[in-house]
This record gives C-alpha cells, structure tokens and sequence, in this order.
C-alpha cells in the first residue's frame, strides 16, 4: 500500500482512539465503553520496520497471538494488502467481550513474561514494529453473524468504508444496506462477512466499515458492475438520495477499498 494510502488509513482513525508504542494498550481513558455494546472488535494497523516482514509474522503466529488468547483478546484475521506491499502494512483483527477488556487485554499482554521474553528475542537488533493504529469497531444490528472461518476455496477479502456528511445521511445510508443492499451483494456473487460502525460517537454517526468475500478481485469488479447496474440497486439509490435530499456519502472520498489477502495462519481466510 503506498504512503498516501496509509496516510488517509490514519485519518479516518476517531481522535478518541490513539496511536499507542508497538506491543501496548491504549490508555484507558482515550475511549468510552460503547452504550448497551457487548462484543467489540479492533482494527489494527501495523506498519512493520524494513527487512523484517518475515519475523514480524512469525513472532505475531507464534507468540503473540497465544499470548493475547491468555488475555481474553482473540485474534479473527490477520490480513495484508493485495499485490505489493512496499510499506509492509499488516492488518490485524482482534475481539474481545467489552471495550473495557480489550485494554485489559493489551494492558496485560506487555505484562505478559513470556510475550516480553519473546518481544526482546525478536527486537534484539531493533523493534519489529514502527507504528500502530487502531480503531474499535462494533457490528451492526442487521450484520451477519461474524464467522472468522477459512474458506474452503481461496479468495480475496475487501475493506470498504463509507463516510456520511451527517447522522440523518449515516442512518440513511445504514438502513438502505439493511433494506436492500447486503441482499443485492449476496444476489450478484458476494460473500456478505461482517458489517461494522465505530464503537462510540461522532466516529459512529459518521461511517460503515465492512468486509466482504470475492473469489478475486476480477471477479469483485465483475460483481459490482453487475450489481450497479441492477434496476432494484437503481431504485433503491434514488428512493434513499432523494428522501435525504442527497448523496448519502461525502462526495470527496465517501467511499473507500481496498483488497485483502489472509495469512495462512489468519483464523478468517
């Protein structure tokens, strides 16, 4: 993923949820418990130090994966862009019961003496990690439930993310794909997985993060063109844009993507 690219993934990040040193928690106090939430999820984004890819994935399958388990924090996927990967960016998935144990959870973890051992082996000639970002997410009400399972036949995963200008447009745009859209995803060849807002507001008043299952990106692009073009998507739109009195998504940047591939050690793959 290019500079720019990760740039933008630093962006959308809520203010609320800090960037925190590689291996740590955020603090407790830089994000609210979600209102009636139960189940949360963190998206973290590793940016992983030159020429040190490999050991960066062995230490994450064989440690600390095991390690976070021990914590309550289980980790659903471990992900990194389609093609190149020049920035060395690795995506990793995590849930956990409440926000309240997901900090405890990595609170714990730099604890933890036998991922400390184990960070110090690996960092010995330099950390692994150069940065992280992270994000917490819940599921929508009308999501399916989320299965982190290994396909039976290989395919690509998509990130999309969608920014609204404003609540009333966000709650639009949340209903519309409840109504209509994650049914036509499924009607044109897309495998619907998990469908996610952030965790606490304005971030969650704002935005839909969600993943869905290609057979690859061919066949993605094939989906989509099909699925733009079909009169219920058609109606659908225009029913929703013009009850909101326009586009449900900013008009610079309202939509987002970017395609995945699993590790083969990524519970979801």
């Amino acid at each position: 993923m290019p500079l720019l690219a990760l740039a933008f993934v630093a962006a959308w990040i809520p203010a609320f949820l800090q960037a925190t040193e590689p291996g740590q928690a955020p603090a407790q106090s830089a994000r609210e418990e979600p209102a009636g939430a139960t189940r949360v999820y963190e998206f973290r984004t590793v940016r992983v130090a030159p020429a040190k890819l490999e050991a960066f994935h062995s230490r994450l399958r064989d440690h600390q994966i095991p390690a976070l388990a021990r914590h309550g924090v289980a980790v659903q996927g471990v992900f990194v862009p389609v093609g190149e990967n020049p920035d060395r960016i690795v995506y990793l998935l995590t849930a956990a019961e409440s926000a309240a144990a997901m900090d405890a959870g990595w609170a714990a973890l730099a604890t933890d003496a036998a991922w400390r051992e184990a960070l110090a082996a690996t960092d010995r000639d330099g950390p692994l990690v150069l940065d992280e970002e992270t994000e917490l997410l819940v599921t929508t009400a009308w999501s399916p439930p989320f299965m982190p399972q290994a396909s039976a036949t290989p395919r690509v995963f998509e990130r999309r993310i969608y920014s609204c200008p404003d609540p009333a447009k966000h709650a639009a745009l949340l209903r519309r794909f409840q109504d209509h859209t994650v049914a036509l995803f499924t009607k044109h060849g897309m495998q619907n997985i998990v469908y996610w807002t952030p965790a606490t507001p304005p971030a969650s008043q704002h935005r839909l993060v969600y993943l869905l299952g290609h057979e690859n990106e061919a066949a993605a692009k094939a989906s989509f063109a099909a699925f733009r073009t079909d009169p219920d998507w058609v109606a659908a739109r225009k029913e929703s844009e013009e009850r909101a009195g326009g586009w449900l998504t900013n008009a610079q940047k309202g939509v987002m993507s970017e395609f995945l591939t699993a590790t083969d050690y990524s519970p979801l793959r």
